[in-house]
């Protein structure tokens, strides 16, 4: 069930009205029920794996809480009677039980998730080194259904599998509440990547009505329809023309690709957050932000810290830091120094575990060497960003009156928009060498004409579809630099009912009649859905 589709919002009209009717102890429960039948509706398949997942982490989680509890009163018990060693023994006996638990339980979710997303990638990979082999036999690939979301609701369980490990959040007894936490239905599209100490303070209610609370949540919503359906599926009908035929179009079309499509991805995927939080404040229940005006960075490593950010920070709280205090690389790290110096020892476990994390947010994001790729430049631009910081640092000592300056503020976030924007093309083309041509081509097909002598509109737009676009860009510009000082929604409660009421109503009509919507007024897939 789509966010786009009529059945969404029929799914909606009923669900709130019914939530703020039913007694407040209730409201949870029905918002369990509701996002299984979101769920179902998807795909009646599908709920053995999102079962699987809430029922075996849920069990693995309480039995470690168990352990430990049972752990420490014992150790209390015999604080008098025990020596050292014995307390350490029982300490590290009971340790490695609670950590079987961990590991099968992860090993098991994360294995699903690698067979059903992952395994047709694998064949393929050994098909392609049997090939080079000179080998004729092939391995079949197999017809396996990936189901909506798996990524996100898997992350969001081990996340609180992990929590509860180290202790640092407690066990949810409730089998229903936790599996409200794993399904909750708006965030089952595209994210966010809850925390369970964040997401159940407001998940579980009572909530009672507050017309700002609906108003404001209705708002987003409508906020996030605008940027789905009149900016990012109209510029998807230009990119899939340039993606459906790369030799056709190449040289200047790949600028084209680079702009329109970065501005679809932004607009679908930030729209779909919006709508995703808009949802969950109409329920009284919040959602941590995922975007912060992320094309306003002025580096590559600001950019990340401002887009997708419950994914970047799932990585860095459960890959990057835990690989980089390991034991295994504190060894590395000491043998590093012996014999390299005290320099490549403190950054080589920066680059190790960076790589890792780079590494498993690309094949996170697809079962293709595109995202690994495009994960490792990502990784590679840090890096050496990183170890030029220094020099930065001497051009400011240098050049003092450039920093702060609005025209370099300018350039910067010009210059990482443009950068981001070009390593997002992995996603558009079949493989990395097509991709690499298509870069090259810029150098060599010498067609810049096409920018201005009406080829774009061979594309599927028409000069009025640029121009909305434009507007499109115009506004999302404006709304990004108003927010930069607070809440847009806060402001307007400031403003005259007749304003309000004209800039929400005006918003309205331009999703109703500017939506490029699809046969039959279905519009396209979310690009995260697919995630």
């Amino acid at each position: 069930m789509l966010f786009t589709s009529y059945g969404f919002l029929g799914f909606l009209l009923l669900l709130i009205p019914l939530y703020y009717l039913i007694p407040k102890r209730g409201q949870w429960i029905l918002l369990l029920g509701g996002s299984y039948l979101f769920y179902f509706l998807a795909g009646p398949d599908y709920l053995l794996y999102i079962l699987t997942t809430t029922v075996t982490t849920w069990y693995a989680a309480g039995r470690i809480e168990d352990n430990a509890r049972a752990a420490s009163a014992c150790l209390k018990e015999h604080k008098e009677d025990w020596d050292k060693e014995e307390r350490k023994a029982y300490k590290e006996g009971q340790k490695a039980r609670r950590l079987q638990w961990f590991l099968g339980c992860l090993l098991l979710n994360l294995g699903i998730l690698a067979v059903v997303k992952y395994t047709n990638f694998a064949i393929a990979n050994v098909n392609g080194i049997l090939s080079l082999l000179g080998q004729t036999r092939r391995l079949p690939f197999l017809s396996l259904a990936l189901p909506m979301g798996i990524s996100f609701y898997t992350f969001q369980a081990m996340g609180y599998l992990i929590d509860v490990y180290r202790g640092t959040a407690p066990a949810q007894r409730s089998l229903g509440r936790f599996a409200l936490f794993v399904s909750f239905f708006p965030q089952l599209i595209q994210g966010p990547i809850s925390r369970f100490g964040d997401l159940s303070q407001t998940l579980y209610g009572p909530h009672p009505f507050e017309r700002k609370t609906v108003a404001f949540g209705l708002q987003r919503m409508l906020w996030g329809y605008f940027k789905k359906l009149v900016i990012a599926d109209r510029a998807l009908v230009a990119v899939k023309t340039l993606m459906a035929d790369p030799g056709s179009y190449q040289g200047a079309y790949v600028l084209a690709i680079i702009i329109i499509y970065s501005l679809e991805l932004y607009a679908d995927f930030t729209g779909g957050i919006d709508i995703t939080i808009g949802v969950a404040q109409t329920l009284g229940i919040r959602l941590e932000e995922n975007f912060i005006r992320p094309y306003f960075s002025k580096s590559l490593k600001e950019y990340w810290r401002r887009w997708h950010i419950s994914m970047g920070t799932w990585f860095r709280d459960y890959i990057f830091y835990p690989a980089s205090i390991a034991k295994p690389m504190q060894r590395l790290t000491r043998w590093t120094k012996a014999h390299w110096g005290a320099w490549a020892g403190r950054r080589l476990p920066v680059y190790l575990a960076s790589f890792l994390t780079w590494f498993a947010t690309g094949i996170w994001h697809g079962a293709s060497w595109n995202f690994i790729v495009w994960a490792l430049l990502n990784y590679v631009i840090l890096m050496v960003s990183e170890e030029l910081e220094p020099l930065y640092a001497r051009f400011y000592q240098r050049f003092p009156q450039v920093e702060g300056k609005w025209l370099w503020r300018l350039f910067q976030v010009g210059r990482t928009a443009m950068l981001v924007s070009c390593l997002k093309v992995f996603d558009c083309y079949p493989d990395v060498s097509v991709t690499f041509r298509m870069f090259a081509s810029l150098l060599t097909a010498r067609n810049w004409s096409v920018l201005w002598d009406g080829s774009l509109l061979a594309l599927g737009l028409t000069g009025l579809d640029y121009a909305i676009l434009a507007l499109g860009i115009v506004l999302l510009s404006a709304v990004s630099l108003v927010q930069r000082t607070g809440s847009v929604r806060e402001k307007l409660t400031q403003k005259p009912y007749w304003l309000k009421f004209l800039l929400w109503y005006g918003l309205f009509l331009l999703v109703l009649l500017l939506g490029a919507y699809g046969v039959g007024y279905d519009a396209s897939q979310f690009i995260y859905n697919q995630f």
